[in-house]
């Protein structure tokens, strides 16, 4: 068997960032403590780094080979992280927006990477006030993995809509459930990726941009879904990052078996009708107002399918491969997403009830972020030793 048609291995990693809030206000921190960094280092050694602004921390898993190595790890990340910010008065939220911070008011994390990010990008970098989840799944061969990134696009609107987490904005309700993704389309070079032929070819136009000055290597690339510039896996990163943790496992299984599902294609010479970018734009906007309340297009029928009922086809589709990654409950999980809703939901629910108990718009707020420090640690004991 070629390295064309040889099964990938398919392990998992995952990236998620973590936003800091002060424990007894739940206002997000504008400066990290001093020696916080070095503790949780400390700790979580190179699992943990931190991020542009001194609000957030991003933990990565291991290697693993399975979905339940990817929940242990994460448990033990977020348990770790909460509980060293315990220890300076912090919490941390999995919510890919604070629902009331203040842009402006935040600050860099000190560092030549990010003093430069902070120069090129001006505003469009200082309103990065969002967190996200990343997935890598490793591809081993280079042209197989261009190619499974090409068909990926796809579904990519159906992992965002199951994931959001960012309707605030600065203490507004935006009416998207995933605001973080109007905030992260200011950039440049994110969004959908183009279309390649090959490694190679994806590869020389990197290089013009390189060879132009415009950026210094892939990773200033930050597609939804990209060649990892580290790793040969492919990088998953449209996801709201999940404020349960149950539901991250979900949205990294989601995506790998999807991902082992072309190759099956793939090995029968078969593969997955490609869209233009224009259609699946049109379905990823839908995700980012609608989330899993709306619809989405479905190309080959031509007409407007309930996102509910794609979820369920694409489900079935990809149970020989959850069966065979050992993953079927977390696949499935995807239904009790859709039956009791995403933290974007809860955090909407929760401002409307506060404000109808009578309370005011601060303290409904504080209330919303009382419960993402609660969600963020369901089963998960923040007093553990990490």
């Amino acid at each position: 068997m070629d390295a064309m048609t040889r099964e990938p291995s398919f392990t998992i990693g995952v990236e998620e960032e973590y936003l800091l809030v002060e424990q007894d206000t739940g206002q997000l921190i504008k400066k990290a403590p001093q020696g916080m960094l070095d503790r949780l280092k400390s700790v979580l050694q190179e699992q943990v780094s931190p991020e542009f602004l001194q609000s957030q921390i991003e933990v990565g898993t291991r290697v693993c080979g399975t979905l339940q190595e990817v929940r242990a790890d994460l448990k033990r990340l977020r348990r770790g992280v909460a509980s060293i910010a315990r220890e300076y008065g912090l919490a941390i939220i999995a919510s890919s927006t604070h629902p009331a911070a203040r842009y402006m008011t935040q600050r860099p994390t000190q560092g030549d990477r990010y003093a430069m990010l902070a120069h090129n990008m001006q505003v469009v970098a200082r309103r990065m006030v969002i967190s996200g989840m990343h997935v890598h799944a490793a591809v081993e061969d280079d042209d197989m993995r261009i190619d499974l990134m090409n068909q990926t696009t796809y579904v990519l609107p159906h992992l965002l809509a199951l994931s959001t987490s960012s309707p605030f904005w600065e203490g507004i309700d935006t009416g998207l459930m995933s605001y973080r993704i109007a905030v992260w389309n200011e950039l440049p070079r994110t969004g959908l990726p183009e279309s390649f032929e090959t490694f190679a070819e994806y590869h020389r136009h990197v290089e013009i941009l390189v060879d132009a000055g415009v950026i210094e290597d892939s990773t200033k690339i930050w597609w939804d879904i990209r060649p990892s510039a580290r790793f040969p896996t492919l990088e998953m990163r449209v996801a709201d990052i999940c404020t349960h943790l149950e539901d991250a496992v979900c949205i990294a299984a989601l995506y790998v078996c999807w991902l082992r599902m072309l190759w099956r294609l793939r090995r029968r010479n078969q593969r997955w009708r490609a869209y233009a970018n224009m259609l699946i734009y049109e379905n990823r906007w839908r995700a980012q107002r609608y989330g899993i309340d709306g619809s989405l297009i479905d190309y080959g029928r031509g007409r407007m399918i309930p996102y509910r009922q794609l979820l369920d086809e694409l489900l079935e589709r990809l149970i020989p491969d959850a069966r065979h990654l050992d993953c079927l409950a977390e696949v499935t999980h995807a239904r009790t997403i859709l039956q009791r809703g995403t933290s974007a939901h809860w955090q909407r629910t929760t401002y409307k009830d506060a404000v109808a108990s009578g309370a005011t718009q601060e303290e409904a707020i504080k209330a919303v972020v009382d419960m993402l420090i609660e969600e963020t640690m369901r089963g998960v004991d923040p007093r553990a030793t990490p």
